[in-house]
């Protein structure tokens, strides 16, 4: 006899699910069963492969727009019936310090990194009141737990993204709604890939990681798979570091 899917039932919202980690999550929730809206700005296509089947829906918008909250719970619920999964996925990352004349910086990825995840996961809410699997999962990094060189407003965006998810899992917990991070450290996606190009800048980060290795996209999926299921129903408010151990080694 055939195992269920772990997703299979399930309906959830990706942002930022055309590219990346993002990707990666859409394509897992859609293996193990789930359907899937995919929430990314217009200049974004998914892949070929996600926009032929049947389970993915995409949705072109800039989250940061002030009606995009309201459009994408309006869609989930037109195209899929309603939602029981939200990913926050969505965020940019811009290199600066606190020296720099860069509040141009700051607001921008404060509006994708922080004020968007607010306002879709408030948007979310009343739907998810309906499932009793209701789940939040967030995207943070390993800058939720620590600084890093030139990473001044992305660090502390994700600080704050830590802290807006152990909130949100006290508020919503009485609807058995679960809030819950996840912490990516050195992942390659399309996006980073120029970074590890550096030698220095690549082996540091293998050499930190007790596994040994830079993390793919898939490492992060398949954690959201785990907080998403109905079975993680214990589990809220979490820190779930996706890092081969990186921020546990001096």
């Amino acid at each position: 006899m055939a195992s269920k899917s772990l997703l299979e039932g399930r309906k959830a919202i990706v942002t930022g699910g055309a590219s990346g980690i993002g990707e990666a999550i859409v394509q897992a929730f859609v293996k193990e069963g789930a359907e899937v809206l995919v929430v990314d700005i217009p200049e974004s296509k998914i892949s070929n492969s996600l926009d032929r089947n049947p389970k993915v829906t995409p949705l072109e918008i800039d989250i940061t727009d002030k009606n995009a909250p309201d459009v994408i719970t309006s869609k989930a619920i037109e195209s899929m019936g309603g939602f029981d999964v939200l990913v926050n996925n969505a965020g940019i990352s811009l290199p600066n310090t606190v020296e720099d004349d860069g509040d141009d910086i700051w607001e921008r990825t404060m509006a994708v990194n922080v004020t968007s995840m607010f306002k879709i996961s408030h948007s979310a809410v009343p739907e998810l009141k309906k499932s009793d699997t209701g789940r939040i999962i967030n995207l943070g990094s390993i800058m939720s737990d620590m600084g890093g060189p030139g990473l001044f407003v992305y660090g502390t965006s994700k600080h704050a993204v830590a802290g807006m998810t152990k909130s949100m899992a006290v508020d919503l917990g009485q609807y058995g709604i679960t809030v819950n991070y996840l912490q990516p450290g050195a992942v390659v996606t399309s996006l980073s890939a120029p970074f590890f190009e550096d030698d220095d800048f690549r082996n540091y980060w293998i050499e930190k990681a007790p596994i040994g290795r830079l993390g793919q996209p898939s490492d992060v999926a398949h954690a959201a798979v785990f907080l998403a299921q109905k079975e993680s129903q214990f589990i809220s408010g979490l820190g779930l570091n996706v890092d081969g151990g990186a921020i546990v080694k001096f």
